[in-house]
């Protein structure tokens, strides 16, 4: 057992050691493997690596020393250039990566021509102290030598409007730049749908069918129609961009778009998969003229069950391109709005109605619905952040998130039905300690998710001389999704929701691609994939493909559910980490300021607030409670006055006071006031 080799992935702290993340369970063990430094090697945080367990302590805890690494995460690292006595070096961004970079005499200034589009000019090596810079490694560190690298590109200086996008971008390596030949084909492409293209197509340009998005949106992948059916049934349309019939198997854009794996959406500017000609042109189900889909055709009964569909390659003409706020304002009653698209008025009223309907009955089957607002940033002509307000879901995201969801599902089971291959999307069972630590928690809110016992996994463990010792850890956990459901509806308009709802989505595991279906936890969906937005998603991009008929090897859709999977979870950290800077740099001209406040956490070293004005999070750290000495009371997870027996723990409301604003560690520190 502690000579055990094993494959993971490597987090290392800023303060040097580091974690494996097995890729799979390890009997016996509890929790990620720790790394000394000295045990870490040439290994940076993010690589894919072989570790050897070294050791197993009798919590189950263990310890290991990296053998080699199997992938590296960083070719390229950004960073701050910086200059010494008798040598350049690039400090780097991210702080889990630990160690200043070399940077040879020679090497200080790109060769290419990526700085010089930029500035018009290529800078000399004593210009660029204080740059932040993207650097192409040569050398990886180990414990006897520093990290090698050459500049590749000069991003500009700390400040420079837009430059937190281009750092980010680097950071997570997000491809960016449309190689010559993808844009070369980007531009070939047609504007314009031809008759040869409509040929053997069903043809829906007469129907009423409309898109519905937010004021912003560039591209629109999907567009719907409801119809009532003469024996009372409803007939849904979900009219999706025919992408697959522009980007075809093995070209330069499928290529591309498959390396992208996903759009990234940043809150002033988007990292798109395909260029904008297909994504935004000729792909786009733009108002008015005609455009080449794959439609998924539904009669729905008043129960909400799918009774029958039909799917087929179609045209379509989108009647108009309409906006949640507008469709929300028509079935809201608003005069104005109605006047305005009085045609269409009676069909979003009946989508309104099948919503219902569809959503009556993915609750009676159990699917969670968390409905958590996000974080949205208003910006003023000049492109300068104004406020930081939570995003709402009105009844026109609803409509069409229904309808998505079942079509998605019609189109899992027609692969399902028909015994073909295909790239589901997955969630699994969430893991038994999660939901215990979830379940402590929200008893201290006098909630439970009701799952009765828990079986345990027992496993013997050698200690070394002969000895053998017994590790009980959790087991199998009887948790489905109406538990969650249940829960969600029972905190519905309660203070406390906003806490256990965020909770209770982290106890959940990550939904991922996978070529074999295991269900949807959340939706309760026994089968589900992605259909519905080829031009921001490479999966949903092969499942067009797949109903078109060329089968694809079970071995290579394998692959593609691995990439997409890992494109997701980076753009997802990508546009998380940015929008945190964004709130560091809005907060970082207002400290001082007093706001309301929750708490969403409390820790040992303090608890974590988010203002309820704006939708921006931080730290109350213990030395900011000064008025008293303050402990962490285990047992109920608050933090307690001594003296006082003043305690803070999660769900209270109290004001705070703008602190510190860290712009470097892009952080927040608040302090508790009366004011």
């Amino acid at each position: 057992m502690v000579s055990k080799t094993l494959t993971g992935r490597l987090v290392r702290h800023r303060d040097g050691y580091g974690f494996v993340i097995p890729d799979r369970e390890v009997p016996g063990m509890n929790g990620d493997i720790f790394v000394s430094p000295p045990a870490l090697g040439d290994a940076m945080h993010g690589d894919r690596v072989e570790v050897r367990l070294v050791k197993l302590d009798e919590r189950g805890r263990g310890e290991g020393r990296i053998q080699k690494v199997v992938k590296r995460a960083h070719a390229t690292v950004v960073g701050q250039f910086c200059r010494a006595k008798g040598y350049n070096y690039v400090m780097p961004q991210d702080a889990r990566l630990n160690d200043e970079i070399i940077i040879p005499r020679g090497e200080e200034v790109p060769k290419e021509d990526l700085s010089r589009q930029r500035t018009g000019r290529v800078p000399k090596p004593a210009e660029l102290e204080g740059s932040i810079v993207n650097v192409e490694l040569t050398r990886f560190p180990n414990s006897a030598q520093k990290a090698r690298g050459r500049v590749i590109e000069i991003l500009g200086r700390p400040g420079d409007f837009g430059l937190d996008v281009e750092i980010i971008i680097r950071k997570h390596h997000l491809p960016h730049r449309f190689p010559e030949e993808v844009l070369a084909a980007a531009t070939a492409a047609p504007q314009q749908v031809g008759a040869q293209d409509v040929a053997g197509r069903r043809d829906f340009r007469d129907l009423p069918i409309v898109t519905i998005d937010g004021e912003t949106a560039r591209d629109f992948d999907d567009a719907v129609l409801v119809e009532q059916l003469p024996n009372g049934h409803f007939q849904l349309h979900v009219h999706i961009a025919d992408v697959a019939h522009y980007v075809r198997p093995g070209t330069e854009l499928d290529k591309e778009a498959r390396l992208r794996g996903t759009s990234v959406y940043f809150p002033d500017r988007a990292v798109p998969m395909l260029p904008v000609e297909l994504s935004s042109g000729i792909c786009s189900l733009n108002p008015h003229v005609d455009r080449l889909v794959m439609s998924c055709l539904m009669e729905i009964d008043r129960q909400g069950d799918i009774i029958g569909y039909e799917l087929c390659e179609g045209v379509i003409r989108s009647a108009e391109r309409m906006t949640y706020t507008a469709v929300n304002a028509v079935l809201e009653g608003d005069a104005a709005a109605r006047e305005r698209y009085q045609p269409l008025v009676e069909r979003f009223e009946r989508m309104r109605e099948l919503e219902g309907v569809l959503n009556k009955r993915r609750s009676r089957r159990g699917s969670i619905d968390f409905d958590l607002p996000e974080a949205e940033i208003e910006f003023d002509e000049l492109g300068q952040m104004t406020s930081i307000v939570r995003s709402e879901r009105n009844i026109a995201h609803r409509i069409i998130e229904e309808f998505m969801l079942a079509a998605n599902e019609t189109v899992a089971g027609h692969f399902d039905h028909h015994d073909l291959p295909t790239l589901y999307r997955i969630h699994e069972l969430p893991d038994p300690k999660k939901v215990l630590e979830f379940e402590e928690i929200a008893a201290g809110f006098g909630y439970s998710l009701g799952i009765g016992g828990l079986s345990v996994k027992r496993f013997t463990v050698p200690k070394g001389r002969g000895r053998k010792e017994t590790v009980e850890l959790p087991g199998e956990i009887n948790v489905t999704p109406r538990h969650y459901q249940k829960l969600c509806e029972k905190i519905a308009g309660k203070p406390e929701e906003r806490i256990l709802a965020f909770l209770m989505l982290r106890s959940l595991k990550q939904a991922r691609y996978s070529e074999k279906n295991m269900g949807h936890f959340g939706l309760a969906a026994p089968l589900y994939l992605h259909f519905t937005s080829p031009i921001r998603r490479y999966p949903d991009l092969i499942v067009h493909r797949l109903l078109k008929g060329p089968s694809i090897k079970e071995q290579e859709l394998h692959g593609i559910a691995e990439e997409s999977s890992d494109a997701e979870r980076r753009a997802q950290d990508a546009e998380r980490e940015l929008l945190q800077w964004k709130k560091v740099a809005f907060m970082s001209e207002r400290v001082g300021d007093v706001y309301d406040a929750l708490i969403v956490n409390v820790m040992k070293f303090g608890f974590f607030v988010e203002l309820l004005e704006l939708f921006v999070e931080g730290l109350v750290p213990l030395d900011m409670l000064d008025d008293d000495h303050y402990y962490y009371r285990d047992a109920t997870r608050e933090i307690v006055g001594a003296r006082s027996k003043r305690s803070f723990r999660m769900g209270a409301r109290l004001k705070v006071r703008v602190e510190r604003v860290d712009a470097i560690a892009h952080t927040i520190t608040f302090a508790p006031t009366t004011g």
